[in-house]
């Protein structure tokens, strides 16, 4: 019987010589070496120590946990071990993670060991009986546990559909909704880059990226384990230091912001990225500026390309040839996926009409963590997912995006929803209402800007209102902005006219 556990795929990709690197650390203090034997040995360990633990079939595993090799194997060995990854930004604070642990009732949550006064609290208090530490520094109960057990272990049979991660988003209104991503979703695209994207033996990658995300967990990461290629680790970006290693690596992967500051690094030019073959860039939309000045200062054009939580990779500009590479566009539908373009009411639009982006294919995800009619409000009739972003296809079958319909914001590549943070700043004492906008931002894509009216009589100033936030929500949610204003603008209906308020703020970081 084929299993169609992921980790089974990724494994029987690893190189035939197991001792040779799959991953070096870049910026710990001694470079570590860890051979694909240690990617097999120590996801072994972890996945017995988490049988040992009698979960249910399919448990979630919540991991809030600084960016290490260890915390790639963890992730590895929940696969192996046959239960669902939930991956946490470190940025969020009690109030985030108390909600994704109840909601998700994960049977294990690790986290890191200074958090774990807080993190074991409310996790114990939801039921969750299981919780460790892991820290970036290979320390923790986690390892200390797990280096108890052996280091062989069966994979767990899984069947494709099965759940193997999920992730949290969210929409416009009311709180995160659990993506749920199968074993053949995160597989079927791992496999669809490997071609596209043209990867190749020798390939080396520069992991720069978050991993409690899809573009480095899922396109990183599953894009270097099934070539068998080697990663360049490092646990935070350094422009200059990420330079400094190009010349031993031919792939990066990056949000708009990591381009940006490479531009700003005096020593990247043409010759410190004479041996890559290829720049990605996603997460976020890439300014046309900076997808300029990066090809005339490197010699090389980004390739840039669309997804999202839900559904992995949709869309990507070619490989070859690299002139084929439209700035401001996300490229092609990728093989097996399909996109199309409706009006608002359903109706197809022809070429280089914008309309609702809709998609289908084996990447799609199969539904909402228990929100059996939110992922039905999601679904057309003929089951096409409907993302929420608006944008056109031009004839030669290129797609671009235009914008959100959802009033998403994507600041450094990190996604913001503007009803959760305005449901924090409404709670606040003072405070009749408020409207989170973005605005454009030479670094960051986006920069969050909050607009609060004040109650009657009441005194209350931008600058309180953003050190309160500092201590309820990641820092990346924070508004760089709080302008304090009389009233919001509204249409005949009541509704804010968010989009009055984007024009009037929208030079506020780019004069």
């Amino acid at each position: 019987m084929t299993n169609g556990n992921l980790f089974t795929a990724l494994r029987a990709a690893f190189p035939a010589d197991l001792d040779t690197t799959a991953i070096e650390t870049a910026d710990t203090a001694t470079p570590l070496h860890y051979s694909w034997r240690d990617l097999e040995r120590g996801t072994a360990m972890l996945a017995n120590l988490i049988d040992s633990l009698d979960l249910p079939a399919s448990s979630r595993v919540a991991v809030q946990v600084e960016k290490s090799v260890e915390a790639l194997m963890l992730y590895l060995a929940v696969l192996r071990a046959g239960h669902v990854f939930l991956p946490l930004n470190t940025a969020y604070q009690a109030a985030e993670i108390e909600y994704f642990i109840g909601n998700a009732e994960p049977a294990l949550v690790v986290c890191s060991g200074k958090n774990f006064g807080w993190v074991s609290k409310i996790a114990f208090l939801a039921g969750t009986k299981n919780v460790f530490t892991l820290n970036d520094d290979r320390t923790g109960t986690l390892l200390e546990r797990a280096a108890f057990f052996g280091d062989t272990h069966t994979p767990a049979q899984c069947d494709k559909d099965d759940l193997a991660a999920i992730l949290y988003t969210s929409g416009t209104t009311g709180r995160s909704k659990g993506a749920m991503l199968t074993h053949g979703n995160l597989l079927s695209n791992a496999r669809v880059l490997k071609d596209v994207w043209a990867w190749q033996e020798g390939d080396v990658l520069i992991h720069a990226l978050p991993i409690f995300h899809v573009h480095g967990l899922f396109v990183a990461s599953h894009g270097a384990l099934i070539n068998g290629s080697k990663m360049i680790w490092f646990s935070r970006f350094d422009p200059r230091a990420a330079t400094a290693r190009m010349d031993e690596a031919t792939v990066f992967m990056g949000v708009p912001t990591l381009y940006v500051r490479l531009l700003g690094e005096p020593s990247f030019n043409k010759a410190a990225c004479r041996h890559m073959r290829l720049f990605v860039s996603g997460s976020a939309p890439l300014l046309i500026e900076t997808f300029n000045a990066f090809r005339a200062r490197s010699g090389h054009t980004i390739l840039e390309r669309y997804g999202m939580s839900e559904t992995v990779m949709l869309t990507s500009n070619p490989y070859r040839p690299e002139t084929a590479r439209k700035g401001g566009t996300v490229g092609l539908p990728l093989p097996g996926v399909g996109l199309r373009v409706h009006s608002d009411k359903g109706v197809p639009l022809p070429a280089g009409e914008i309309g609702q982006i809709e998609v289908k294919g084996p990447n799609v995800f199969k539904g909402y963590w228990r929100m059996p009619e939110k992922t039905a409000d999601e679904f057309t009739t003929d089951l096409w997912f409907k993302t929420g972003d608006v944008g056109k296809i031009d004839n030669d079958g290129v797609v671009t995006i235009v914008g959100r319909s959802k009033d998403l914001i994507i600041s450094g590549g990190y996604n913001v929803y503007p009803a959760e943070i305005e449901g924090f700043i409404n709670d606040m004492p003072g405070v009749a209402e408020s409207a989170v906008i973005g605005v454009p931002h030479p670094d960051f894509g986006e920069a969050v800007v909050a607009v609060v009216v004040p109650k009657p009589d009441a005194a209350i100033s931008g600058a309180d209102i953003a050190a309160a936030l500092k201590s309820q929500i990641a820092n990346f949610k924070v508004p760089k902005l709080v302008d304090v204003v009389p009233d919001l603008p509204r249409n005949a209906m009541g509704k804010v006219q968010k989009n009055l308020l984007r024009d009037k703020h929208k030079n506020l970081f780019t004069k």
